[in-house]
């Protein structure tokens, strides 16, 4: 990777810095029932009545399982170093244990090698939300064997990929996986257990020591494991109030020190124990597990949207919780009736969240603090916006663009202050199937017309890759 030496300056990028893009398997692939794949919490969860906006699936997604050729050229088109991607553990693995399936793990080989023939760097996601339906029937994440029957996982596919990918990420947003599934309910499974969520915390952190440690086992020693946190940036609404400044802590703790404090640290905040207490005593962490879990890392991916502002709840206040993190009567965040959200301030996309790119800035600035020496880089970043086609056909998304350029800039800047940031990945390459909103928000640079598959760049894929290949980063009204 790059040179984190390299001079920066204000204007310019390393030369070496990875521009690319990032996907996930669920909300592209489709081909849920072909070559032996069996269904995820994701297609038991969108097939539920009332889960999804509409009622839409993953069935046929983008239908990039048999598009992939077509779409691997259109990255090489707009210039892209880099594409992230996740690997369907159930398409690969189809009830969690076992041999693979060959089949499965063609798809995947296929595409690294198309991938790698437009000279595109493959990054691999083990884990990006779609646990096999059949380890959640004996339990899911809450339940510790579910950690074990992954490292078994990442085995299969370090095996088979290790030779050719060198960028690997064991977990995306576990917080998500945890709290959204297992706490609010509002992604897979769809539980309410806000104990399950966090035994579920602490299992998908013991997955990644595993995974990491499987990975390594089977990959050449050149390879980088990292996993990718979508640690809350969060702000006090008073920061001078110290009831504020105490639910900020809860907050932080819940999103980010559950997961880094044991991953970087190998252990979990006092505050965070403290916090939960009246829930439980974390019986579910086992002698051994911390040091497990704190591996040594390559690389750490951060993902950002937007920050989270937080006071001290009034206890008289009612309302909806203003997190972002969807609607549900049940709360994410364990053992914080006390916190009260608010909504940031400013612009916001399609998705209700404030455009703020300082909170990029001070996300990387944190882990720089965080992590003395660990490279970084930022494995999700984007909006969504109401796209549309004009008369011609083109679709301008002037909104996206300078999105880009505001977060991209809030990247520069950390790297010219000494962070070491050796890369970027767009979310998303194209529109796809946005989780419990179905197909109703659009994070593509790329536009999909659902119905007949056709892809068009939109205006911020071409800014885009014009800053890709010039390492620059064009005026936002340039396109």
């Amino acid at each position: 990777m790059s040179d984190s030496a390299t001079p920066v300056t204000p204007a310019t990028f390393p030369p070496s810095f990875l521009w690319g893009s990032a996907t996930s398997a669920y909300q592209i692939e489709g081909a849920v029932q072909e070559d032996g794949r069996t269904p995820s919490i994701w297609d038991t969860f969108s097939h539920t009545p009332g889960k999804t906006a509409g009622g839409d699936t993953g069935d046929i997604a983008n239908d990039h399982y048999h598009r992939y050729r077509d779409d691997v050229a259109m990255m090489a088109d707009l210039g892209l170093g880099g594409y992230r991607f996740s690997v369907s553990w159930p398409r690969v693995q189809p009830t969690g244990r076992g041999p693979a399936v060959q089949r499965g793990l063609d798809f995947y080989r296929k595409l690294v090698d198309e991938l790698l023939e437009h000279g595109i760097k493959p990054a691999v996601t083990l884990y990006h939300w779609d646990l096999p339906q059949e380890l959640e029937d004996a339990g899911g994440w809450p339940e510790r064997d579910t950690a074990y029957r992954f490292a078994e996982y990442a085995r299969i596919v370090g095996e088979a990929l290790g030779d050719r990918v060198e960028q690997w990420i064991t977990l995306n947003e576990p917080w998500c996986s945890a709290f959204l599934g297992y706490a609010s309910g509002v992604h897979a499974p769809g539980r309410t257990d806000p104990v399950a969520s966090l035994r579920a915390a602490h299992h998908l952190n013991l997955a990644h020591g595993l995974g990491a440690k499987a990975l390594r086992s089977v990959m050449p020693a050149r390879n980088s494991v990292a996993l990718s946190l979508n640690t809350s940036v969060v702000r006090p609404l008073s920061p001078n109030d110290p009831a504020d400044l105490a639910a900020a802590r809860k907050i932080d703790d819940l999103s980010g020190g559950i997961f880094h404090g044991p991953i970087l640290h190998g252990a979990y905040p006092k505050t965070l124990l403290e916090a939960t207490a009246s829930l439980t005593d974390w019986p579910f962490v086992q002698d051994g597990d911390l040091e497990l879990i704190h591996q040594p890392l390559d690389a750490l991916g951060l993902n950002y949207y937007t920050p989270t502002l937080v006071s001290a709840a009034d206890p008289d206040a009612k309302g909806p919780r203003a997190d972002g993190h969807g609607e549900s009567e049940h709360s994410p965040w364990p053992a914080t009736d006390d916190v009260a959200f608010h909504q940031s301030p400013g612009e916001q996309t399609e998705m209700g969240w404030s455009v703020d790119p300082t909170g990029l800035y001070d996300l990387i600035m944190r882990y720089t603090r965080e992590a003395p020496g660990l490279p970084l880089y930022v494995t999700e970043n984007g909006a969504a916006y109401d796209d549309k086609p004009g008369a011609d056909g083109a679709v301008h998304d002037p909104e996206r663009v300078a999105y880009l350029h505001g977060h991209l800039s809030a990247v520069r800047r950390a790297i010219t202050d000494g962070a070491d940031v050796r890369g970027y990945y767009l979310w998303s390459l194209m529109d796809n199937f946005e989780w419990a909103y179905g197909y109703e928000k659009r994070f593509g640079a790329v536009y999909v017309d659902y119905a007949t598959q056709v892809r068009t760049p939109k205006s911020s894929a071409l800014w885009y890759g014009r800053a890709a290949r010039s390492g620059t980063l064009p005026e936002p009204d340039g396109i």
